[in-house]
């Protein structure tokens, strides 16, 4: 079971947003959401945001908190705002104002240790079957 939670239009490039993701997306939400506030970047707090939403959905769902794990942070491009600057001779700088989307999807751990013993099972029987027929 999957708990998802988007956040669209944040107004911060995505490439400053992935250097906070990065950081935090090996851990659980639980020690993320511990370590988000005490990065000192702005862009922790919108990606704070977004996975406490994600952990509300999953609790919803009847998740347990401490039981949960990051499947997947994506930081996604969105559209660009055109802002210029003057400047002399009667020119324009123009600066780009970049935005993101913020997609997190949430996953129970337990599940993956049950599709861990399903293979090793499939693989025990395999390995029974093989040694069968080498017997004859």
């Amino acid at each position: 079971m999957e708990a998802i939670s988007t956040q669209t239009h944040i107004k911060t490039s995505p490439r400053k947003l992935r250097l906070v993701v990065q950081a935090v997306k090996k851990m659980t939400p639980e020690s993320a959401l511990e370590v988000l506030p005490r990065l000192f970047k702005r862009a922790a707090d919108p990606l704070q945001k977004v996975i406490r939403s994600a952990v509300a959905n999953a609790v919803s769902k009847g998740m347990d908190p401490a039981n949960l794990k990051f499947k997947e942070i994506q930081v996604n491009e969105g559209p660009r705002t055109k802002r210029g600057l003057p400047v002399s001779r009667g020119m324009w700088h123009s600066r780009i104002k970049r935005m993101s989307h913020v997609r997190v999807v949430l996953e129970e751990k337990s599940e993956e240790l049950k599709k861990i013993k399903g293979k090793a099972k499939e693989t025990d029987k395999d390995e029974k079957k093989e040694k069968g027929k080498t017997t004859k």
